[in-house]
């Protein structure tokens, strides 16, 4: 039965990290793997983090399970950050009890259980914009679920408002849209807040489900910034998924920390959609890991941790504005054009490479990142920035 199976394409990340970690040269340069890194190149843990895992260490009394739904202290720790502590509107959502979450291994692990819910509930189609993060079509890929993709960008750089309005125009009744809330992974173009209001009144008038996915809050224009187009979304729509990720904004990749929340018109249907939730975990992993989520739990329930954590998820976003000015500053570079780098947010953003200039920068200057031309501006530093710079130059000139 096993020697029925069909080879699998290797990973190309995990090819692009062997490539990166065998290759001699003391200046290469990696631009690949998704993580944030400091000016001296490290992904540090964060020291909020730290005092938190010290505490569980010190005051932690068992590993007995959690349950499929995790720990609910983490969950609902979260909410007031995600979903807004002076607005108005969610408010009424929130006290009317039309929210409710779960702890899921990462927004992987989030995204797994939404998508499953849409499938279970019916849904056929999922709309998302491309180039979008890879593992969401191999999620639905994997479900049976179809994709009907539309254009992210236009050739401009700039949000393709016109591809979205067509999309959601030309959608089916049980179709769902995935959107990415703030940090366009894999090209850092984000919606502008008027066109956010736009798409939630796009949203409001269609039939379709809206499941966003809030990977990077934080890393953008802020904690409140970046959780603005959600929250449009939210108070326009009837129901929604919303699928979270602490890996970045608290420096867990490897604990994998996440959440799913479920938004519903009539609070009475919560239990039949949490129980969904429930029973895809359990079949998936069964239970979640504890570690992370208890550490991110501990930040937020600790004043001084929480305004600790603020304060480095701030420093990182600013070192990362920083980067992005300085590629821009270096504008028309050789054949391509950095400036639109500047304007764009979070970890990534992608610069229109030829494959085989992909290929030249990695073999003859040792700077090596995805195929599409996605770059992690965070793997730059002030040490390595210019030697980016004129690679590029180099390459496309």
């Amino acid at each position: 039965m096993l020697t029925d199976l069909q080879q699998q394409p290797a990973d190309a990340l995990l090819a692009l990290i062997k490539l990166h970690n065998t290759d001699p040269r003391a200046d290469k340069i990696d631009l690949g793997v998704g993580v944030y890194r400091t000016g001296q190149g490290d992904t540090p843990v964060f020291g909020a983090i730290k005092a938190a895992e010290k505490k569980l260490v010190e005051e932690q009394d068992s590993k007995a399970y959690l349950g499929p739904e995790g720990d609910m202290g983490f969950v609902e720790a979260l909410m007031p950050y995600i979903f807004g502590k002076d607005s108005a509107e969610m408010a009424k959502i929130l006290e009317a009890g039309r929210i409710e979450g779960m702890q899921t291994p990462g927004g992987t692990g989030s995204l797994r259980l939404a998508l499953g819910m849409v499938k279970r509930a019916g849904c056929k189609r999922i709309i998302v914009g491309k180039p979008s993060w890879p593992n969401h079509n191999q999620i639905c890929a994997d479900l049976g679920l179809g994709v009907v993709e539309f254009n992210h960008a236009a050739a401009d750089g700039t949000i393709d408002m016109d591809a979205l309005r067509t999309a959601i125009a030309a959608s089916e009744d049980g179709d769902a849209i995935l959107l990415h809330g703030c940090c366009h992974n894999p090209t850092g173009i984000d919606y502008s807040h008027a066109e956010w209001d736009e798409i939630a009144s796009l949203l409001a008038a269609s039939k379709i489900l809206p499941i966003v996915d809030l990977a990077y809050q934080g890393l953008g224009a802020g904690m409140e910034e970046d959780a603005y187009g959600l929250r449009r979304v939210l108070v326009s729509v009837p129901e929604a998924l919303i699928c979270y990720s602490c890996d970045k904004n608290f420096g867990l990749y490897r604990d994998r920390v996440g959440a799913l929340y479920a938004m519903v018109a009539d609070p009475a249907d919560l239990p039949k959609v949490m129980s969904n939730g429930h029973s895809l975990a359990r079949a998936n992993w069964s239970q979640p890991p504890d570690h992370g989520g208890a550490a991110v739990r501990l930040v937020l329930e600790d004043e001084k941790l929480t305004a600790q954590w603020l304060d480095e998820l701030d420093q990182m976003r600013d070192r990362m504005r920083q980067v992005r000015a300085r590629l821009a500053a270096a504008g028309k570079t050789g054949g391509v054009d950095l400036t639109p780098i500047g304007g764009q947010n979070g970890l990534f953003s992608i610069i229109p490479f030829t494959p085989e200039q992909v290929q030249a920068m990695r073999t003859k200057h040792g700077i090596y990142f995805a195929g599409s031309g996605r770059i992690n501006v965070a793997g730059l530093t002030m040490g390595n920035i210019d030697q980016f710079i004129a690679a590029v130059a180099d390459v496309t000139g």
